[in-house]
């Protein structure tokens, strides 16, 4: 086995002031794990229908290649792992109608999946084997510092017209269980409205797939989805598991970095703005944003304690924990809007840029790029022992 020694005075753990507990945007390679579950019997249909759509994969950009393995003691237990240039891509692709479409014929055969993923840190490679290992990408620099907590949200639209009647149905529920077994347990919930889209983010520890359908089996819950059906821009019915699987895929909503100032406060209020991009330019301002929050978690001027970031196609939405709120002090520093440069080109993604053109908004249009940007809140609900 080759191994690569490490300086001394290197160390394992970086100590720094902030913690980030997930980003995509440190441009290392990304592996995915699809673990599958095969209805018994559909083993030779499920291996056919991976061959004709595996063609599509290789054509994606940012695609490196894939391995598909079957269970040699559970022939009905399927293993998928990709690599990928960097998460970005990957993050484009699966949330693209394309892959909607794509995938449709695997869950014919499919009882259950599950998809994990991750940035390469460390590899063992073998020069003489000739791989092109060094002309992949590059890897995780150093261990990134979590908090224990997975962030995720959910988006949807309604029918213009229908928002406040839909917000009042939204706010009239019981909070969920806490606990979803040994291992999980839902910290908080909070739900936002902005026009007439619609984002739930939720905060788990443990197993995020088995606290969000322990949120969506809350008899509550499910009242209030059936409740606001008919309201829905896009049909659904999550009595169809079909129609179910269809639904939360398009809805998901990922967290696509996440930092802390390395203080709590209380008396932090939470609010999320939202950052419509320009077609095709979501992925770019969910990065821009994301730089602005790295540097703002070290300013001690920033009121801003916590910052998420949730993107998906040209959906960008930041989910923030402000001291003292967002009405106080510069608007700039809540809007992440600090950096002169970065705020010329963020005013060029931006689907309707504060002030109109591509000119950096200043004083009374931060004010108002503020006001517009700002999501109303509906219901932010933290479990006792969060």
């Amino acid at each position: 086995m080759t191994t690569t020694s490490i300086p001394v005075s290197e160390p394992l753990t970086r100590q720094v002031s902030h913690h980030v507990s997930q980003s995509v945007f440190d441009g290392s390679r990304l592996r995915v794990v699809l673990l599958v579950e095969v209805y018994d019997g559909a083993q030779q249909q499920f291996l056919e229908t991976y061959e004709q759509l595996r063609s599509h994969v290789e054509s994606v950009p940012g695609h490196l290649g894939e391995q598909l393995c079957q269970s040699i003691e559970n022939p009905s237990q399927w293993l998928i792992t990709s690599e990928w240039e960097s998460a970005p891509p990957f993050l484009n692709w699966v949330s693209s109608e394309e892959h909607v479409r794509m995938v449709k014929p695997l869950h014919r055969c499919v009882r259950d999946t599950r998809s994990l993923r991750f940035h390469v840190v460390r590899e063992t490679s073998h020069p003489a084997a000739g791989d092109g290992t060094a002309a992949r990408g590059g890897l995780q620099t150093s261990p990134r510092i979590g908090d224990g907590v997975i962030r995720h949200a959910l988006t949807f639209t309604v029918k213009p017209g229908s928002e406040e009647a839909v917000g009042k149905i939204l706010a009239d529920y019981a909070s969920p269980e806490p606990r979803v077994d040994d291992t999980t347990r839902v910290c908080r919930t909070s739900l936002f409205l902005h026009g007439n889209r619609v984002v739930r983010a939720i905060e788990a520890r443990g197993d995020l797939l088995a606290a969000l359908r322990h949120v969506a089996e809350q008899p509550a819950v499910r009242a209030v989805e059936e409740a606001i059906n008919p309201y829905l821009e896009q049909d659904r019915d999550l009595g169809d598991p079909e129609s179910a699987r269809v639904f939360y895929t398009r809805a998901a909503l990922p967290a696509v970095h996440h930092v802390t100032a390395g203080e709590e406060d209380p008396a932090a209020r939470r609010h999320a703005l939202s950052y419509p991009a320009r077609p095709g330019r979501g992925m770019r301002l969910a990065q821009l944003l994301a730089d602005r929050d790295e540097a703002a978690a070290d300013d001690p001027r920033s009121p801003v304690l916590c910052s998420t970031i949730f993107q998906r196609d040209d959906v960008v939405v930041r989910l923030v924990d402000v001291r003292g709120g967002l009405d106080t002090g510069d608007p700039a520093l809540s809007l992440g809007l600090t950096d002169p440069g970065q705020v010329a080109e963020l005013t060029t993604l931006l689907d309707d840029p504060a002030g109109g053109g591509a000119s950096a908004p200043t004083g009374g249009d931060l004010a108002r790029a503020l006001e517009g940007a700002r999501m109303e809140l509906v219901t932010d609900r933290r479990s006792p022992d969060a």
